[in-house]
């Protein structure tokens, strides 16, 4: 289970398996130091003034293109990294107001599958009409030079490896599991690895903002799509259009507290979880309390590690598997019945739920080989910030505070935290307060129980951005657009269409 900043909308993978100018025109880089690093304008003016050749993508109404961003922004002629782009053109009626840059978070989440698989079809129609849906795979990220670390039989063995370690053996273990991990990470990845980051996949967005023809970036970012929304903003704060940050991440936090504020979110959710559980007859951890419950979860997982189960053909369900696997559907409360289930059939001797579950979290295909989500999560995280433990000692020494955070999940969470302190490349990005000065009005989203990114960050984000609204959904789940609620919908779409931000800190059900 490496949950560290996994941030995205985890119902779609269930499902399928949810201003003012700058001084230069909206064809050329910005000439500031903060947006372009040690580059001039004229140095990345190649870049801007490139062209997209757009191309049928195979997928109905869909248009496919590449373009080119410096492989190293302090250097920009040190190399190009090539980044993948798909849109759907506005189909009206109404008159278009531009491009809708759409990116599901994770790190590591493919914006490309989230527009063609859901965004391009699912989002309100009448934002479909007037903005052409957008879409680029971050660098290092599924089609645009993508991160490889482990093949998928490693990859097996790194899910399994136990993270709730008893003994020294076992410590020794899941630090010798993330140091081969990331030894995997340098050795097929090693030229893009120390340029990943948040920062430089923003400054790429500005390219393409730039080729598309918009003066203003229109953007709706989830999960740790918004804190890639709101770098864009601190960098071009006059480029800001209608910018929605849907589960917002806090980036004044350092790994550590990231880390403990999650533990704490999902207990959260495993509560309301439990809540529910308990009124169902087919409740697998009882029908008499919240409390019950959660012992009754915690023994399965240690019945697990000490006794596998079998989950089809040659695979057992682990305690870290079953972990992930009950992990993955605290994100969105529609799986609590397949959950349920799940648990069920595990306490008989049939893993074969919970590792469904686990392999959606992991995005592991039918023949083993896993998509490139978790290594260019670690990649891009470890790189954003300094790693919350850099050895075992930490990590135990922080165990308490965890477990207090939460009783079910917290000590795998903080074993879990040790897996940038083997990282090949030392992080580039430090924690701070982002402000976004003179940026246009940003709509900052956060769901009360909200898991994955607690809903104080989204209070944090919104009282930092000098220009943030904050848009409060009071219920479950991991984000809050596209969910089932009229009002957040409405307030959102209002923004979008018109440019019209929700009054600061209305809350929505």
């Amino acid at each position: 289970m490496d949950t560290r900043r996994l941030l995205r909308i985890f119902a779609t993978a269930l499902g399928t398996a949810g201003l003012l100018l700058s001084g230069c025109s909206s064809g050329s880089p910005s000439s500031s130091a903060s947006a372009t690093g040690s580059a001039t304008a004229e140095e990345l003016e190649p870049y801007y003034g490139q062209k997209l050749s757009w191309r049928d993508c195979g997928v109905e109404g869909f248009q496919c293109a590449t373009m080119k961003a410096p492989l190293d922004y302090a250097k920009p002629d040190g190399g190009d990294v090539e980044l993948a782009v798909s849109r759907k053109k506005a189909t009206g009626p109404g008159e278009r107001i531009g491009s809708l840059l759409v990116n599901p978070g994770g790190p590591g989440g493919s914006a490309i599958d989230y527009l063609q698989g859901y965004a391009a079809i699912g989002y309100p129609a009448p934002v479909r009409a007037r903005y052409d849906m957008v879409s680029i795979d971050p660098r290092g990220v599924a089609r645009s030079e993508p991160v490889e670390c482990l093949t998928g039989k490693e990859m097996d063995a790194y899910t399994q490896v136990d993270q709730t370690p008893d003994d020294k053996g076992e410590i020794t273990a899941l630090r010798k599991s993330f140091e081969k991990f990331a030894d995997g990470c340098e050795k097929r990845s090693g030229k893009i690895l120390p340029h990943v980051s948040t920062v430089e996949t923003a400054r790429d967005m500005d390219i393409l903002r730039s080729l598309l023809g918009d003066e203003k970036l229109h953007y709706v970012g989830a999960s740790y799509g918004t804190f890639l929304g709101a770098t864009y903003a601190e960098l071009f704060p006059a480029r800001v259009g209608r910018l929605v940050l849907d589960g917002a991440m806090d980036p004044s936090l350092p790994a550590l507290d990231i880390n403990r504020d999650q533990t704490a979110g999902f207990e959260g959710a495993f509560q309301s979880f439990a809540a529910d559980c308990v009124k169902q007859p087919d409740c697998p951890l009882g029908t008499s309390s919240t409390a019950g419950a959660a012992a009754a979860l915690k023994k399965l997982f240690s019945d697990l590690d000490t006794d596998p189960v079998p989950a089809g053909g040659t695979r057992q369900l682990t305690e870290s598997l079953a972990t992930t696997g009950v992990i993955a559907a605290m994100y969105d409360e529609s799986a609590w019945p397949q959950l349920r289930e799940a648990v069920a059939a595990a306490q008989r001797g049939d893993g074969a739920g919970l590792l469904s579950l686990a392999d959606s979290y992991y995005e592991r295909g039918p023949s083993g080989e896993y998509a490139n989500l978790m290594f260019a999560n670690a990649a891009v995280n470890c790189l954003d910030l300094a790693p919350a433990f850099t050895g075992p000692a930490a990590a135990e020494k922080a165990l308490p505070e965890f477990e207090k955070a939460s009783p079910v999940f917290g000590r795998g969470f903080a074993w879990a935290a040790l897996n940038c302190g083997s990282w090949p490349v030392d992080a580039t990005g430090t924690p701070h307060r982002t402000e976004a000065e003179g940026a246009a009005p940003i709509v900052v989203v956060g769901t009360t129980r909200d898991p994955a990114t607690p809903y104080k960050w989204a209070e944090s984000l919104a009282d930092q951005l000098s220009s943030g609204t904050l848009l409060t959904y009071d219920g479950d789940g991991h984000t809050a657009y596209g969910r089932g609620s009229d009002c957040i919908d409405t307030a959102i779409n209002t923004y979008l269409l018109e440019g019209t931000p929700p009054k600061d800190s209305k809350k929505c059900t």
